[in-house]
Parts: C-alpha cells; sequence; structure tokens
C-alpha cells in the first residue's frame, strides 16, 4: 500500500483592472512539516481576476501532481484560496456558469482525482504567499519579462505555518466547534456532545459573532452542518436567549440585505413604493450596483440572490449575479410598499396636500397612506411571511436579499423585536448593505446596517 502524501496548495490571481495586466501564483507546501516545496508564478496578459485565480489553481495542482508523480491515490491535496468563488465552484455547491470559467474550471478537476483534492476558504491575509507571487508575475509582466523563481522574494512574507493536523481537512470547522464545545462543559464540570453549544448571546453560532459583511460569510468550505445533531422540535419551539446551553443550530440562514441603487427619485426623497411607476436606476444608481457587484464577487460570499420584482431591484440583482455567475430568482413578498396617492411626492408636498394623513401614519403602523396605500402593518405581516419562505429555503447559506428601504427597516426591526416607530430612526442609503442572520431555534442576530463603504 502506498504512503499517504498530505500536500496544501495555497493559489491566487489577479489582474489590476479586472480586465487588466494579469497573474497568479501558487506556492505547495508540506502538509505535515509546513515547508515549502514548490512555488510557481506566471504573468498571463489581460484578464479578469477570476481567470487569473483558476490558472492559479491550476498551476498549484499541477505543480503538486509533478512533485509525487507516482502517488496515485495516495497523494492527498488541499487547496487553500481567498476567492470563495473558486472554491464553491470546484466543489460543486455553486453553478458554472460564465463560459470563460468552464474550461479553466474542467482543467482543474481533471489534474487529480475528485476524491483527492478538497477545498477552503481562507481570508487574503492568510494567503499572503501566493498573493505576493501573483504580484510578483504582475511585476514581471509589467517590465516586459516572465517571473523567475530565482529573484523571488514572496516566502520572505508567507505567515510562519504548522503543520496541520492528521484528522479532518485543515480549517475543519466542525471538529474545531466539537472540540471546544467539550472544554467547555469540561471546565463547567459536566461532559458535552455534538448536539450541544455554550452561547455567548442569543442566536450565536458556532462562529464569533462577525462586525461586518466580511467575517458574515468568511467561513471555510467545510459544510458547517456536517457532524451536528438535529434539534428536538420541542427544543427548537423556544428559542434559547442568554448564556444558557442550547442546542447546536449549526449554520444561519445569513440575509446580505442590499438596497437597490438610485433611480431619479432617489436624491430628490421622493415617496418611491410598488404603486408607482417602477423607475429604472439612474446613471449613479448602475454605478452604484456595477461597485456592489465588484464588492461581493471579491468577497466570494453570496451563494443565493432573491430581490423584490421591481424594475430597480432587478436592475441592482442582475449586475451582481452577472459577476458571480448566479441566477436572481423574484420574491414578491419583497416589493416596496404601496404608498398610495404619496407616489411620486416629496415628504414636504405630502405634508403640504395630505397633512392629516401623514400625521395618523406617523404616529399608527395601522395607518394606510392616503388613496389606498400599505399600512406598515400590512408590509411587516407581507415581508414576515416573506422572510419564513426564504430562510426554509436557504437554510444555512449565505444569500444576497435585493429589496427597498421598507422591507430591509422591516427585517431590522423584526429581528431585534423592535416597535414599527424604530423604522422612523433607522438611515438607509441607496445600495447599501446590512445583514441579518437567521438561526434554527427562530433567533436572529442583527449584524450590519447600512454600510457604504464598498460605494467609496
Amino acid at each position: 500500500m502506498s504512503i499517504a502524501r498530505r500536500l496544501v496548495v495555497e493559489a491566487d490571481g489577479g489582474s489590476r483592472g479586472n480586465p487588466g495586466p494579469a497573474g497568479y501564483g501558487a506556492v505547495v507546501i508540506d502538509a505535515a512539516t509546513g515547508e515549502t516545496l514548490a512555488e510557481a508564478a506566471e504573468y498571463i496578459g489581460v484578464a479578469t481576476n477570476n481567470v487569473a485565480e483558476y490558472r492559479g489553481l491550476i498551476a498549484g495542482l499541477t505543480a503538486a501532481r509533478a512533485l509525487f508523480p507516482d502517488a496515485g491515490d495516495a497523494l492527498r491535496v488541499h487547496v487553500r484560496m481567498d476567492s470563495k468563488l473558486v472554491v464553491e465552484q470546484m466543489s460543486g455547491r455553486w453553478k458554472i456558469k460564465h463560459p470563460d470559467m468552464k474550461p479553466l474550471a474542467a482543467r482543474a478537476a481533471a489534474i487529480l482525482p475528485p476524491s483527492s483534492v478538497t477545498y477552503e476558504w481562507i481570508p487574503r491575509a492568510q494567503n499572503k504567499h501566493a498573493d505576493r507571487l501573483a504580484n510578483e508575475a504582475m511585476d514581471a509582466g509589467r517590465d516586459g519579462r516572465q517571473w523567475e523563481a530565482s529573484a523571488s522574494t514572496a516566502e520572505l512574507d508567507a505567515p510562519a505555518r504548522t503543520p496541520l493536523p492528521d484528522r479532518g481537512p485543515p480549517g475543519d470547522a466542525v471538529a474545531g466547534a466539537a472540540k471546544a464545545r467539550a472544554a467547555l462543559a469540561a471546565a463547567r464540570g459536566g461532559t458535552a456532545d455534538a448536539g450541544t453549544l455554550f452561547e455567548v448571546d442569543a442566536g450565536a453560532s458556532e462562529e464569533p459573532e462577525p462586525t461586518d459583511v466580511t467575517a458574515v460569510a468568511g467561513t471555510t468550505a467545510v459544510p458547517a452542518v456536517a457532524g451536528t445533531t438535529a434539534v428536538p422540535a420541542s427544543e427548537a419551539a423556544s428559542p434559547q436567549v442568554g448564556w444558557a446551553a442550547a442546542p447546536d443550530l449549526g449554520t444561519p440562514a445569513t440575509f446580505i440585505l442590499l438596497r437597490h441603487g438610485e433611480t431619479l427619485l432617489t436624491p430628490e426623497k421622493r415617496f418611491s413604493g410598488s404603486g408607482g411607476t417602477d423607475p429604472e436606476l439612474s446613471a449613479v444608481g448602475r454605478d452604484q450596483a456595477a461597485r456592489a457587484a465588484l464588492h461581493f464577487a471579491a468577497l466570494g460570499t453570496v451563494q443565493d440572490i432573491v430581490c423584490s420584482p421591481l424594475r430597480r431591484c432587478r436592475e441592482t440583482a442582475a449586475a451582481v449575479a452577472d459577476r458571480l455567475g448566479l441566477d436572481v430568482r423574484i420574491e414578491d413578498g419583497l416589493r416596496e410598499s404601496d404608498f398610495g396617492a404619496w407616489e411620486g411626492l416629496t415628504f414636504g408636498e405630502v405634508r403640504e396636500r395630505y397633512g392629516d394623513d401623514l400625521t395618523a401614519w406617523l404616529a399608527d403602523p395601522e395607518t394606510a397612506p392616503t388613496g389606498g396605500g400599505e399600512s406598515f402593518t400590512e408590509v411587516a405581516d407581507r415581508v414576515a411571511a416573506a422572510r419564513d419562505r426564504l430562510t426554509a429555503r436557504y437554510a444555512g447559506r449565505t444569500v444576497l436579499v435585493v429589496t427597498h428601504v421598507t422591507p430591509i427597516k422591516t427585517l431590522v426591526r423584526l429581528a431585534l423585536e423592535a416597535p414599527a416607530q424604530s423604522m422612523f430612526r433607522m438611515e438607509l442609503s441607496a445600495a447599501s448593505i446590512s445583514t441579518v442572520a437567521y438561526y434554527g431555534d427562530g433567533n436572529a442576530s442583527v449584524r450590519l446596517l447600512n454600510d457604504t463603504s464598498h460605494l467609496r
């Protein structure tokens, strides 16, 4: 029987312009010692980031196979990349729709038997060696030459490595969580099994509470539900709160809430709901959608996209979907409120024409706008029903939800169990990002509100 050879491949690719001058880098590491065994890098001309990342993967797998050509099925390679797109597509969890990606993915898959290769997403900060190699290759191309291994200093910037564990893939979140539960139970003088978890806040998961959208979906490619036990119906019916021990709830359904980009009505702060003209994105709005698409492509965290049926949301969602190679699912429950006779008017114009009605609307969530619009209570019922459908459909997944001001504020305030009037205390800019995670016991965690850093 052949002795198993365990290797790690770290790969990266970049494009200065996307598309623009591009290059890749890859490094092969001995999993048992952390020693660098091989490096590869190349300037590949004008290409996109995604093409460069796939080329880096191909180079890394090829180098790994070349190191032990006779290992056969005994060769085990664990790939670590900061491209969630490549990791998820090669793991088979995301569809490969872009025509440039399909042949590259096929090349990568044919280098080694699929059973010999596993994939893990890592933050860019943990991929410095391959990143530096890719940048050295692009620098070489800029100077009209190719990268040379003898001149590389990439390994000098690489983080210190430790041998990887003998069992489970690197970054095995399930195994790590199980050890943490056992340690916590021992500290309390009890025992722990795979179905219990010591929570630090209501609805906490096995991962630390993230502070921004990058951390929300920055999980490894190892399915976090593997090895967990089912939550008994009696336990799931009563959400756990505070510091008490609770069932292991697995990975939440994470909704990344993206407000649509600007229309011509947005900067004038006019009421624009589902009962109005259904405006398209303005030039500014299209630019915002494009920036959001680049942001989510760089993060590589979005697995599914759903959106409101209104045009401005469909256009915003399409910009992201085209970049990520995903389909868009329309959810009617995510449409904006119907503002009745107020559609197209500014707040001041409504105050002037329908002052009493506006005052009543601001004071009572049961009151609808003039002319048969929707009350906040009606919108909340509709949005809550859509939320329940989506959390059931996308349990454990990260979903981009492209919708409007009122639905997003409603989801946030329902997660916080706040009164309807709290919606008037929330700022929500065009193309902003908010995030809510929904757990199996019914708890929700608001992780982000009105982030616009991707637009700067």
